[in-house]
C-alpha cells in the first residue's frame, strides 16, 4: 500500500470520486490507500460539497511549509511520556476528522482534539489561538459551540483565567444536553399533532417523531447514566479507604 503525501494526480480522482457520489471506502480502493486518509483528505478540505482537488493541494503545501520545529537550535526535547511526536499529530488529525464527520465545525473539531488530547485536559483561549494559530475570534466562537452541546466546561484557574476543559465527565453531559433538545424536539413534534389535526397523515407522522424520539431519548439518558455510575463512580472503599475491622 502506497504511503507519504498524497499527490495532486490522487486528489483529482479523489475530487472525481466525491462529485460521483462515491463512499470513502470505494475511493480509497480504488487509490489503494487506508480510507482514513481518505476521509479526513475530505474533511480538512472542503467536506463533500466543497472539497477542490487543487485548492487542496495547495493548502496542505501551505501547512507543510508553515509547519515550524519544535525548537529553534539544538534536538526536540524528548517527550515526557516518550511519544512520538509525528504519531500524535497523525491521530489529533484522525480524532479532529471524526468529530467533523460527527457535525462539528473544523474549528471546534481541532479545540476539542487538542483538549482531549493535552495531558492537562484543558486550556485558556490564548493558549488555544498559539497552538491552533487561529484567531482569537475563531476560539471564541468554537468554544461557544462546544459549551452550548456540554462538549466541554468552563473553570476558572488560580489566576482568575478562564479555562475550558474536559474530563471523564464531560461526554456524559453531552449527551444529557442531547436528551434535553430531543425532548424539546418531540414536544414540539406533538404540539404540531394539534395544528395539523389528529387523525390526518401529517399528524400521525409527527406523533411517530415524537415517539421515536421519546424512546430513544430515555434510552440515551438510562445508558448514559448506568455507564457513569459503572465506570466513573468510585467505590466506598477507593474514596474513603478500607474500613478497619472492629475492635473488639
Amino acid at each position: 500500500m502506497p504511503g507519504g503525501r498524497l499527490t495532486q494526480q490522487e486528489r483529482q480522482q479523489i475530487a472525481l470520486g466525491v462529485s460521483e457520489g462515491l463512499a470513502y471506502a470505494e475511493i480509497a480502493r480504488r487509490l489503494d490507500r487506508p480510507t482514513s486518509t481518505i476521509t479526513r483528505e475530505v474533511m480538512r478540505n472542503g467536506g463533500p460539497t466543497g472539497y477542490r482537488a487543487d485548492l487542496a493541494h495547495r493548502a496542505t503545501e501551505r501547512r507543510a511549509h508553515r509547519r515550524k520545529p519544535a525548537v529553534a537550535r539544538g534536538e526536540a526535547p524528548a517527550d515526557e511520556h516518550g511519544r512520538d511526536p509525528e504519531a500524535v499529530r497523525e491521530y489529533q488529525e484522525t480524532f479532529t476528522t471524526l468529530m467533523m464527520a460527527s457535525g462539528l465545525p473544523h474549528i471546534a473539531a481541532r479545540v476539542l482534539t487538542c483538549l482531549y488530547t493535552s495531558d492537562a485536559g484543558s486550556y485558556t483561549a490564548a493558549e488555544l489561538v498559539q497552538r491552533l494559530q487561529v484567531s482569537p475570534a475563531s476560539i471564541s466562537k468554537a468554544v461557544a459551540l462546544l459549551d452550548h452541546q456540554g462538549l466541554m466546561r468552563r473553570e476558572q484557574d488560580d489566576r482568575r483565567r478562564e479555562r475550558y476543559a474536559v474530563d471523564d465527565d464531560a461526554l456524559y453531559q453531552s449527551m444529557i444536553a442531547s436528551a434535553r433538545v430531543n425532548a424539546q424536539l418531540a414536544e414540539t413534534a406533538r404540539q404540531g399533532v394539534g395544528v395539523l389535526g389528529a387523525g390526518t397523515p401529517a399528524a400521525a407522522r409527527l406523533e411517530n417523531v415524537a415517539r421515536f424520539v421519546d424512546f430513544v431519548a430515555e434510552a440515551i439518558v438510562r445508558a448514559a447514566e448506568q455507564a457513569r455510575a459503572v465506570l466513573y463512580t468510585k467505590p466506598a472503599e477507593e474514596a474513603g479507604g478500607p474500613e478497619e475491622p472492629a475492635k473488639p
